[in-house]
């Protein structure tokens, strides 16, 4: 009996076996399963890896590219650093901004070696080959802390700008030697033929007075051209001091009433309440009086000149405006050029003698005309706030 139940029992014996063979069956399917898994990442780590060897061969073809177009541009590029600090240079910035190197200090180096201009990012750089103009423009790069600046030479550009506006300057004073010449020609024949008649035995004595006073006329008229001549070239600083508008303007409309008066016209006034501005009261005086004459001579018989004065805190508005013929485009491109008249007793110079004297008083004139309709002339001069500090 007691060999019965230490003997192994078949049945159990086939039951574990068959567990045994499932659980290995099982094993088996998980490990084929895990090489599936393993190969299928093999794989798509095979294509990824492919994919970052190709984005690496891009990007330093890349960088070779941006490398080689750095090194050939002509203009120069330094990249700062957080600290202002130069952290690279290409070769044309080395060149012109010599002696600038790698880890100097980019505000120490503008302070010691760069002045300034009127112009925005231009700068005058005094070196060694001679005095160079520098356009330096800045790129901020938020990601990296610092930024990178962009360097022109336009010191040729600026030789060649200068050279076209002596030539411009040249061109103009040629055309105006030739309009001066026109303009003393015609009074001076005219005052010899007078004078040649003065010469003759028989004139009468009304006849030889009339000669007289008609070449007396034109001798006064040569002398009129040849001091505006005169103002227009000579451009001297004129003693200036704080005037009132008004008061000005006043006097300005005496002194022009007789005219109006000739003319059968009127003389409307929309003045503002008085404002002081920086300038030579005799010239701006003159100056009014040129735009009021023009405008009196521009208009009918019994027609109305209009003269108002506004101002806001920064400038006064003069504006002379008429109701006559009015100007074309073309003549009103030209009408502040010395010489330009469309008048046949006109000197041309009237205008371009108010506009330089607003330059010196920094002011300025601008024109609105249509044909047939009139015009106006509004002349800005800075206001002065406080004329007793000046």
């Amino acid at each position: 009996m007691a060999e019965q139940n230490n003997g192994i029992d078949p049945q159990e014996l086939e039951a574990a076996f068959s567990l045994f063979t499932a659980a290995s069956q099982q094993l088996t399917e998980a490990y084929a399963d895990l090489e599936r898994q393993v190969g299928s990442l093999t794989q798509q780590l095979e294509i990824a890896n492919g994919h970052l060897r190709r984005e690496l061969e891009e990007k330093a073809a890349l960088s070779r590219r941006l490398s080689l177009l750095l090194d050939r541009l002509p203009g120069g590029a330094v990249e700062l650093d957080a600290h202002g600090n130069v952290t690279l240079m290409n070769p044309a910035a080395a060149r012109l901004l010599a002696p600038l190197s790698v880890g100097m200090r980019w505000t120490d180096f503008v302070v010691q070696k760069l002045q300034p201009t009127s112009v925005a990012d231009l700068w005058i750089y005094p070196c060694a080959s001679g005095e160079l103009r520098l356009s330096i423009g800045s790129a901020e790069v938020p990601e990296e802390g610092g930024s990178i600046l962009l360097v022109q030479d336009l010191t040729e550009s600026w030789q060649l700008q200068q050279a076209l506006a002596h030539h411009r300057r040249l061109a103009a004073m040629g055309e105006m030697a030739a309009g001066l010449a026109h303009q003393l020609r015609t009074p001076l024949a005219t005052a010899l033929l007078y004078t040649g008649h003065l010469a003759k035995p028989q004139l009468s004595e009304v006849e030889r007075a009339k000669f007289s006073e008609k070449t007396l006329a034109r001798l006064r008229h040569l002398e009129a051209l040849i001091q505006n001549m005169l103002r227009f070239v000579r451009r001297q600083a004129l003693p200036t001091e704080p005037v009132e508008l008004v008061s000005c303007l006043g006097e300005a409309i005496q002194t022009i009433q007789p005219q109006l008066d000739a003319a059968d016209m009127s003389l409307v006034q929309h003045l503002a309440s008085d404002v002081y501005v920086q300038a030579n009261r005799k010239e701006l005086l003159s100056l009014i009086l040129n735009l009021l004459e023009n405008a009196i001579q521009a208009s009918a018989e019994g027609s109305v000149v209009e003269l108002s004065l506004v101002f806001d805190v920064d400038f006064a508005t003069i504006t002379v405006s008429d109701h006559g013929k009015g100007m074309s485009p073309e003549v009103q491109e030209r009408l502040f050029e010395p010489f330009f008249t469309t008048r046949k007793d006109g000197t041309g110079l009237g205008l371009a003698i108010v506009r330089n004297l607003l330059d010196q008083f920094g002011g300025d004139i601008s024109v609105r005309s249509t044909l047939g309709q009139g015009s106006e002339f509004a002349v800005k001069l800075p206001v002065l706030v406080d004329p007793s500090n000046v």
